[in-house]
């Protein structure tokens, strides 16, 4: 993938407290672990017990819609890739 693309989702891996991705109508809320060359790693969950990781590819993440914690107004915000 480009290396703008990839430069954006490291900036929406560190906005906010948390990241929240839909996609095909599934909802993966945690935080971003890892990005590789084409897809980021989102770990989901509280305990191991309870979380998953789920690999993401780059061009699903075209179709998904991603969002943030923002801390300070407590809601989350639309993050545009």
């Amino acid at each position: 993938m480009s290396e703008a693309l990839i430069n954006r989702l490291v900036e929406f891996a560190e906005s906010g407290n948390q990241q929240r991705i839909v996609l095909n109508g599934v909802t993966h809320q945690g935080w971003i672990m890892e990005i590789s060359e084409e897809a980021l790693m989102i770990s989901t969950g509280f305990a191991e017990k309870s979380g998953h990781d789920a690999w993401l590819k780059f061009e699903d993440l075209t179709q998904a819609e991603l969002y943030f914690w923002d801390n300070q107004n407590d809601l989350w915000v639309e993050f545009k890739i």
